[in-house]
């Protein structure tokens, strides 16, 4: 059986990477060929994103997929959510492409709830409140940006667009938008008229797995044979990820663990009830018209902007190190609700754990190893927090956790993840985004048939480690405390 080689373009919220994926007899092989740093920028006062240092990163990146001189078979960008770019008359992207932590989102918040109350929204769209969803991101625009654009594209879609398919927003990269109705499986014509948002610029939705083009041109003479098809996949990191998932069977849930970790299941219909909302569960699209029923949840970006802060001032650390160190430090000595609004800004990070554990009365971390077990530990106990509120929503039992993606490398924080959850854990594969994206793309092309033959593959090719709970009575004390720590926390936020 001959190998068919398929190309995933990763963008992430600090780097992207260009992968290929070749799959045969069952088996799927990934290469990073091209990795390039994605690093915001200033524009006036705004954080933006750098559109033409990340079109530059992928074209190196097929370049260097092109000298190989193998044929490939279809391309796919994925991206992380909620930001988009908006396009003029000509169909050109106009700048600046703003960044979802960009301080504009308060005032879009305001604009929408002054014209659609926060439960009426979710009850339209069943998407939890997120400060930087595209809905407020959209509200936040000035009219005259609105009225000479002719198109918005997600960041995914719009790269897929710029590769050569056709301008279409794929349909788990437009649930995120909560401008969509994942029971009609379209835009929600209630939200755009209530908040006066122009329906013109809203494309096509299309299906997971939809070849929307070919190659351009200019990129497609760079490879032998025919050009390679470009395929909306799961235009979404997240909806990727959960697509290559090894699971099997129904009692499961899974965590993508990067950046951010979301923390769900898959559903065949999407829960919206005021219960999930009060929860701020959330209602996502995955392969197939799935519901990734799950919660956003901060995650690793506290250890990411802890590492940078001491960067700043001269203290150099690898995330190995940080590990290390926070594995010989002592054990639950401060907590934090990771779900503080006040984590969610880039910036001074251990000076806000310290705040945090001063506002609480705990002792405050002294050195980066206590932080990072600060973290850690918080993490962990937020995710059981998080699994038996959805337990409860579901009226069910979770017998077992995936964890996936880049976080899956972690193995403190997937030991303390089954001490804290009670349950095994079963890691890997740590490139998820990449590998649900390649196989997304394989069925598209008809390599393969359905997305259980897919996750077959991911059983097939990559170690998946189970990690069983120890420690139970310690981490049920410790719960206990972090509970009381959350409701302490909320009550002096709301």
């Amino acid at each position: 059986m001959s190998a068919n080689r398929y190309i995933a373009c990763d963008l992430g919220a600090e780097s992207g990477r260009v992968m290929l994926g070749t799959l045969e007899g069952g088996h799927l092989r990934l290469e990073e060929v091209h990795r390039f740093l994605n690093q915001p920028v200033r524009h006036g006062e705004s954080l933006c994103w750098n559109l033409s240092a990340l079109q530059a990163g992928i074209r190196e990146g097929l370049e260097k997929v092109a000298r190989q001189g193998q044929p490939v078979r279809s391309i796919s960008t994925d991206s992380w959510g909620v930001d988009y770019i908006l396009y003029d008359a000509d169909g050109r992207p106009m700048e600046p492409i703003y960044h979802y932590r960009d301080q504009r989102t308060e005032r879009g918040v305001k604009r929408v709830f002054e014209k659609l109350p926060w439960e009426e929204l979710f009850r339209l769209t069943g998407i939890q409140f997120l400060p930087f969803n595209t809905v407020f991101q959209l509200a936040a625009e000035a009219p005259e940006r609105l009225e000479k654009a002719q198109r918005f594209l997600g960041i995914g879609d719009a790269f897929n667009h710029w590769l050569g398919g056709r301008p279409c927003y794929e349909e788990s990269l437009a649930s995120t938008t909560q401008l969509y109705d994942p029971r009609t499986r379209s835009w929600s014509e209630a939200v755009i008229q209530r908040l006066g948002l122009p329906k013109s610029i809203f494309p096509e939705i299309v299906p997971s797995g939809t070849v929307t083009g070919t190659l351009q041109s200019d990129l497609a003479r760079l490879f032998p044979g025919e050009p390679p098809a470009v395929v909306g996949s799961c235009s979404h990191d997240t909806g990727a990820a959960v697509a290559a998932v090894p699971a099997e069977g129904s009692d499961w849930a899974y965590l993508s663990s990067g950046t951010w970790s979301l923390m769900g299941v898959e559903l065949r219909e999407p829960l919206i009830n005021d219960a999930v909302r009060e929860s701020n569960f959330t209602n996502e699209v995955g392969f197939g018209h799935t519901i990734r029923f799950l919660k956003n949840i901060i995650g690793l970006w506290l250890v990411q902007e802890c590492r940078r802060h001491w960067a700043q001032q001269g203290q150099e650390y690898d995330y190995g190190t940080l590990t290390e160190l926070a594995a010989q430090a002592p054990a639950f000595k401060a907590l934090i609700d990771p779900s503080d609004e006040r984590f969610l800004p880039p910036g001074d990070m251990p000076g806000r754990i310290a705040q945090m554990c001063q506002e609480t009365g705990q002792p405050v971390p002294e050195s980066p190893g206590e932080f990072i077990r600060c973290i850690l530990e918080s993490l962990a106990l937020f995710y059981r927090h998080t699994l038996r509120g959805m337990e409860q929503l579901l009226g069910r039992k979770i017998q077992r956790l995936h964890i996936v993606g880049g976080g899956s490398k972690n193995r403190l924080l997937n030991q303390f993840t089954a001490n804290a959850l009670q349950i095994p854990v079963y890691t890997g594969p740590t490139e998820a985004t990449a590998t649900g994206n390649v196989l997304v793309q394989a069925i598209a092309m008809g390599e393969l048939r359905s997305i259980e033959e897919a996750r077959q593959v991911v059983r097939a090719s990559f170690e998946i480690t189970v990690v069983e709970p120890t420690d139970t009575q310690v981490w049920e004390e410790a719960a206990g405390r972090f509970e009381e720590l959350l409701t302490r926390s909320r009550n002096a936020r709301s």
